[in-house]
């Protein structure tokens, strides 16, 4: 009938018009990820001929000069206080603490973009902050928010990463399971590739870097959810969709299971400022050497994060908080506290029963850092402003509040102040992030933002693979003649 014809055209042009508007959207889409991208390598390319010069002339005038001596005790020791590195994107100063591209943390705090309605920055813009050395504009963040969807949205890749992961068992720890994550995800690596058929050449190998660690840095937040939720929460890898509407932090939380702005807001922080420590920790280290035979970013920061899961490193977080439930049950044991000036008596008696049993106090202390770290304060600020009554905060802010004369009088610690460790659990258990188990992935995913920053500086200055010299302690009796 006329009826039934003219109720067809009209859906017909519904649909019609539905499709040119999608179409419009997507071509946005795709304009403002182009812009993105071209925007970013643009920047890029004149700060890497400004660098590039400045070491050229650091080199010729003080390439034989001492940066500081290389101690018997230092070889043995870790190679503390040895300087070794250059490492671009961040700089530890003992008494300042961490300095991204010469900002503090409470400068990042108030310099870097934020999400609307958020008070925290995002990691978008400290990655931003980190590659080029600027601190981005709203407008930036948000181009390289849309980049970040569209480079993460590879269903083919989404694909192998989600097979992968449930040929896994589930009870493998999760960060075993990024680590493998990582190194599916770099079947698709422009930089091998590029390798592979001699497009990659040392001018251009920092633009497949800078290609690859954006892709990367774009599709590990979802790996981590999908890791959250098999680990914890049913065994299947399978999470919500990204909203392109959502920053990286909202949509990461969205996709682990959590619906809640507030911690989407700590999520940012978190994720701000576990990015960076300079080059001589663990992580960085390692992503860096690896880097340095030309392996491409997914090897080298799956490199990284098995360095991140050892106790001494990233995992160190994890047991702090497993230190503090022990402490707890100590405080217990003595009756337990009622008010404030109880719990300050009885969990210093506790600490004092836990140095006499010569053990240490986890989350106090540094290699580096010679008071309270900035990360550990930023945290503790966002507590008192967000859950001051909270149970586990007012017990970490008593320690913290106690602890410090308690190891300066025990006279056996160079460092008495509290470190990031100390702190970060007590967020992620009172959203309810619970398992202590996955903290250390939470870690990964930020910390993949920093070093990777700075694998692409070291492929645009066209740095040469790590070959430090080693001696036996043979050869050391032998020189210092000591039997």
């Amino acid at each position: 009938s006329k009826a039934t014809v003219s109720v067809l055209n009209c859906i017909g042009f519904i649909t019609h018009i539905t499709m040119q508007r999608v179409a419009r959207s997507a071509m946005m889409q795709r304009r403002l990820y182009s812009e993105a991208t071209t925007e970013l390598k643009a920047i890029m390319k004149e700060k890497i001929a400004v660098q590039a010069d400045l070491t050229k002339k650091i080199k010729a005038a003080e390439g034989e000069t001492s940066l500081g001596p290389a101690t018997v005790g230092a070889a043995y020791g870790g190679m503390r206080g040895i300087t070794g590195l250059v490492y671009e994107p961040s700089l530890l100063d003992p008494v300042e603490g961490i300095r991204f591209r010469g900002l503090s943390i409470p400068e990042c705090q108030e310099q870097l973009p934020k999400a609307p309605g958020g008070q925290e920055p995002l990691p978008e813009a400290m990655w931003w902050l980190l590659l080029t050395g600027e601190v981005p504009s709203q407008e930036q963040v948000q181009k390289l928010q849309n980049e970040f969807h569209h480079r993460a949205t590879n269903d083919a890749i989404v694909d192998q990463v989600s097979k992968t992961l449930d040929s896994l068992p589930t009870d493998m720890h999760p960060m075993l399971q990024l680590s493998t994550g990582i190194l599916t995800l770099g079947h698709a690596s422009k930089f091998s590739k590029g390798y592979a058929d001699g497009t990659a050449t040392k001018a251009n190998y920092w633009e497949y870097a800078l290609d690859d660690s954006l892709d990367l840095i774009a599709r590990v937040p979802q790996l981590a959810a999908q890791i959250y939720r098999r680990s914890f929460h049913g065994g299947s890898s399978d999470v919500v969709a990204r909203d392109p509407n959502l920053d990286l932090s909202a949509n990461f939380t969205k996709q682990m299971g959590f619906d809640s702005a507030e911690f989407a807001d700590c999520m940012r922080l978190y994720l701000s400022i576990h990015t960076d420590h300079e080059g001589g920790n663990v992580s960085a280290h390692t992503t860096t050497l690896v880097g340095s035979a030309l392996s491409d970013p997914y090897l080298s920061a799956s490199a990284g994060m098995n360095g991140l899961a050892g106790p001494l490193h990233g995992l160190a977080n994890q047991e702090v908080l497993l230190f503090l439930r022990s402490m707890q049950e100590r405080v217990e044991a003595k009756g337990g506290a009622k008010t404030d000036e109880e719990l300050e008596t009885k969990l210093t008696e506790a600490i004092w029963d836990l140095l006499n049993e010569k053990r240490v106090v986890p989350g106090y202390g540094h290699a580096v850092l010679r008071k309270t770290d900035p990360r550990y304060t930023c945290q503790r600020d966002f507590c008192l402003r967000n859950f001051p009554e909270d149970p586990l905060f007012k017990f970490v802010n008593t320690m913290y509040k106690i602890t410090p004369g308690i190891l300066t009088e025990h006279g056996k610690t160079k460092n008495p102040w509290p470190n990031v460790d100390a702190h970060s659990g007590v967020l992620l258990q009172y959203y309810g992030l619970k398992e202590s188990q996955y903290y250390t992935v939470l870690f990964g995913v930020s910390r993949c933002i920093g070093v990777l920053s700075a694998l692409v500086w070291d492929r645009a200055l066209g740095k040469p693979i790590e070959r430090p010299k080693s001696i036996t302690t043979e050869a050391l009796a032998k020189k210092f003649n000591i039997a």
